[in-house]
């Protein structure tokens, strides 16, 4: 499985992040669907969340997608999370 490291400013501050590529996607289009930035809509998952950053995000986009936000979506992040087909 691929993970994909960026450098990012969350409230002001240098950190990186480790996600799927299709978490990545999933994150841009919903921030561009919000009109915020990517580091915008990165702090305020970062503003609330209880643990892990990278976890924080996973979560907020499954949930997003549960809400309709993003139709189609939640089946490109499952089949990107199985694998290739045998």
């Amino acid at each position: 499985m691929v993970i994909v490291k960026r450098s990012v400013r969350i409230a002001g501050h240098a950190t990186s992040v480790s996600l799927e590529p299709a978490f990545w996607d999933a994150l841009c289009e919903i921030a561009a669907r919000r009109g915020l930035s990517l580091n915008v809509l990165l702090s305020q998952i970062d503003a609330e969340r209880s643990g892990n950053l990278s976890s924080a995000i996973r979560l907020f986009v499954l949930a997003s997608c549960r809400n309709g936000e993003l139709g189609g979506v939640i089946e490109m992040i499952a089949a990107s999370m199985r694998g290739p087909e045998l």
